[in-house]
């Protein structure tokens, strides 16, 4: 299993606003600079981010984006759900949203070798939040950026 860009660059993409812009909106275009992603890109992945409920978007000329909850109640698993589905090892794994049409469904003794692998990356997923990337990030020394809109020089 490899996860996609859209998943691994939600999770930076979510990272940087919750670690460069905890208390007001994130522009794209900065969000795009700093990661290195493509504006376009990011805004297809914030779609889905936005569908699920994990990031709201305000408009305007003070506007961008804003998480929707709290950092410490944003897993990973939140994020690669919203932009991938389920995590799965393996196609013939069956989940709740899919069947699978594996001839071998049922009878092979390697399944439920994949599917317990597939719930026990689902939980480590779910245990690391947005909050311990931040708290990761500062450990490393990762610069922040402040938005650049509210400072003001006199």
């Amino acid at each position: 299993m490899r996860l996609s860009t859209k998943s691994r660059y939600g999770v930076r993409a979510l990272f940087d606003i919750a670690y460069n812009s905890p208390h007001h909106p994130a522009q794209i275009q900065d969000i795009s600079r700093r990661q290195q992603i493509s504006p376009r890109y990011l805004e297809q992945i914030f779609q889905s981010l936005k569908k699920k409920g994990i990031l709201k978007s305000k408009r305007g000329p003070q506007g961008g984006y804003i998480l929707a909850k709290k950092p410490e109640d944003i897993t990973i698993k939140d994020i690669i759900h919203a932009t991938e589905g389920d995590v799965l090892l393996v196609e013939c794994v069956p989940s709740k949203k899919k069947k699978t049409d594996c001839t071998f469904s049922g009878v092979c003794v390697t399944q439920s070798i994949w599917k317990e692998a597939s719930l026990k990356l689902d939980e480590h997923f779910s245990k690391i939040t947005l909050k311990d990337l931040c708290e990761n990030g500062q450990s490393l020394g990762v610069k922040r950026e402040q938005d650049h809109r509210f400072v003001y020089y006199i």
